[in-house]
């Protein structure tokens, strides 16, 4: 990585759980966040910014899996959520989430996301949070039909800060 990315916080899951809090997030620019998603999830990874599960957030989304593509856009949602990462392989799969600007009090915030999986495919989705609070939290979670669901035994999220060039 860039030598003006800074890890802030590194989790390891050692046993299955429904999400992981990065909190007390100040002094960057952006934020990069990526998530490995052991095997044997069937869900759909989300984020969400300072504890708002409010309908304010919406996304586009592109979809490909080496046969077809496809895309769709969702407004008034709860979350920022990736495609289903179903890993019922021996295939993790990584999400990362960038977030840009995320201090600045005068904007709404924007978020790329990327996803990759050999089972079921690629995405990318760009999202937006309307909210022009800075961010100082950031929930991972996961979702399948409208019920949790958790992260498997040794999944890893890391969040970095990435400083002005």
């Amino acid at each position: 990585m860039a030598s003006t990315y800074t890890p802030i916080a590194t989790t390891t899951l050692g046993s299955s759980q429904a999400g992981v809090t990065f909190s007390s997030i100040s002094g960057y620019t952006d934020l990069k966040l990526v998530i490995n998603v052991g095997t044997n999830v069937n869900a759909y990874p989300f984020i969400q910014f300072n504890s708002d599960t409010g309908s304010n957030y919406s996304l586009t989304e592109l979809l490909g899996n080496g046969s077809s593509a496809s895309s769709s856009r969702g407004s008034s949602l709860s979350h920022i959520q990736t495609f289903n990462i179903n890993t019922t392989t021996a295939i993790d799969t990584m999400v990362t989430w960038d977030v840009m600007n995320y201090a600045n009090t005068l904007t709404y915030k924007t978020v790329l996301e990327r996803a990759s999986n050999a089972g079921n495919g690629t995405n990318a989705i760009v999202g937006l949070w309307r909210n022009t609070a800075a961010i100082t939290s950031i929930y991972v979670g996961c979702i399948n039909s409208g019920v949790a669901r958790t992260f498997n035994t040794g999944s890893t999220f890391t969040l970095y800060g990435i400083k002005a060039a």
